[in-house]
């Protein structure tokens, strides 16, 4: 029987957000198990080299967690979502790839204010991504990461617009993006700076093919991500992540990530 190991993410890279990680992971699992494969489950603190599985299913961000993951592909098994995936997940490299490649990024420069953002990680804490009304206090935020010894910093230039959070599995077809609606979910509150949604129009179909470029050129099957849409129907896409909650389709997004893992093991 193939043994699938589900790696849960350490409770630091999920912020506000622990039970809504787990659950994902947990619907994933139920799926497969359903399917006949053996799934079991761990944390990515405690993963070792004595966790011995077939294929993972893995939401670790921790080094020393990808660095074993790695050693796991080495040996043949199948790591979704690739750990050299998740690596080039950090902010200041998602970054890197959409303005090498064309992909529709905050622009830098701007006159209604800053994000500065940690490049290094994903944000854990409430300072790791700051708003700037104005330069004055882009130079203060930048000077609050300096002194926490963070040099890996984004800064962008705010977006007016509606927040469209994404998710997607890649080769599945799956994908769905839902408008910020006022009073859901936030990890942090940040939404609120972009307001209530105006309902403005934008093709779906684009954004799904940037987001699929963007999941392709970093190497992760399993995303999600957040983009400003303008009164004008354009969008900059301003966060992409690996492997999200997937609060609001978990059911559909289980049965599509559990279709692209049975898909790699029988490859």
């Amino acid at each position: 029987m193939t043994r699938i190991l589900k790696v849960y993410r350490a409770k630091r890279f999920s912020p506000n957000s622990v039970e809504r990680d787990r659950a994902i992971m947990d619907a994933v699992g139920n799926v497969l198990a359903a399917r006949g494969f053996a799934v079991e489950g761990t944390d990515e603190v405690h993963l070792d080299a004595d966790c011995k599985a077939d294929a993972y299913i893995t939401m670790a961000r921790t080094p020393k967690a990808l660095a074993l993951l790695k050693e796991k592909e080495c040996e043949g098994c199948v790591v979704i979502n690739s750990p050299m995936g998740v690596e080039r997940c950090r902010r200041s490299e998602i970054d890197r790839i959409m303005r090498m490649h064309g992909l529709p990024a905050a622009p830098l420069t701007g006159s209604d204010g800053y994000w500065i953002k940690r490049g290094d990680e994903a944000a854990g804490t409430k300072d790791d991504v700051l708003f700037a009304a104005n330069e004055e206090e882009k130079a203060k935020a930048l000077q609050r990461f300096r002194l926490r010894g963070i040099d890996d910093v984004v800064v962008t230039a705010h977006v007016k617009g509606d927040l469209v959070k994404f998710y997607g599995v890649t080769g599945s077809g799956f994908f769905r993006a839902y408008p910020n609606s006022a009073g859901g979910y936030s990890k942090f509150g940040d939404e609120a700076v972009n307001g209530q949604p105006h309902g403005y129009q934008y093709d779906k179909a684009r954004l799904q093919a940037d987001a699929e470029r963007i999941a392709a050129l970093a190497g992760t099957d399993i995303y999600g991500g957040d983009c400003i849409v303008r009164e004008d129907g354009t969008y900059a896409i301003i966060d992409f992540n690996d492997w999200p909650s997937f609060a609001r389709c978990r059911d559909e997004a289980a049965t599509a990530i559990a279709a692209n893992i049975l898909e790699k093991v029988k490859r």
